[in-house]
């Protein structure tokens, strides 16, 4: 069944303003830090990224998350687009990836991020660790965003409606790499594990 996504992201300059903006709003732990690998999927013709749709496979510790997300459109600077999501258990994420590729699916864009999710009043709140820096996303309706955004010392002309693709790509050179993956090294991964 499709929901409606609506969200923005807050950049932050650090982990500490990040906890700092959550604990303003009494936000409360939902998901503790945790790594995750994400996978956009597309036909070699690209389809879905043509017509500004994603398939996305995410693996975390407490899963796999296979999502599918229609044509995202801006209303006055917020992200709004259906989704529609299936998790499975972590298991099964070979499997799942192994059934994309033998419809003939291969993988356009992979990224990596650190993310702890947390929750008030009608909004699904996260933490976001990644390679291009960290960031604040807030999902629910528009008047929570918009309320707990002014709570967090933000207006409508800090939101960002990009995915991290997109972020990435239009990133400066020195922080990007190969224009299909924004991953972490092996040993910042490593060494953020610990």
């Amino acid at each position: 069944m499709a929901t409606l996504e609506i969200e923005v992201k807050l950049k932050a300059t650090d982990v500490a303003e990040a906890r700092a903006r959550l604990e303003r709003v009494g936000a409360r732990l939902l998901h503790p830090r945790e790594f995750e690998d994400n996978r956009l999927y597309d036909f070699p013709d690209k389809p879905l990224m043509n017509r500004g749709a994603m398939l996305r496979l995410r693996l975390t510790e407490r899963g796999a998350f296979l999502t599918y997300k229609d044509r995202a459109r801006t209303e006055d600077g917020v992200k709004v687009r259906e989704e529609v999501e299936t998790t499975f258990p972590r298991t099964e994420a070979a499997r799942l990836a192994e059934t994309l590729e033998r419809l003939g699916m291969t993988t356009i864009f992979r990224y990596q991020k650190f993310r702890t999710t947390w929750e008030t009043e009608g909004l699904h709140l996260t933490l976001d660790e990644t390679p291009i820096g960290i960031f604040v996303e807030l999902e629910g309706e528009r008047a929570a965003i918009d309320r707990a955004a002014a709570a967090m010392g933000s207006s409508p002309s800090d939101y960002i409606a990009s995915s991290y693709r997109d972020l990435y790509l239009s990133s400066p050179l020195p922080m990007r790499g190969l224009s299909d993956r924004m991953l972490f090294s092996d040993d910042q991964i490593a060494a953020e594990k610990n």
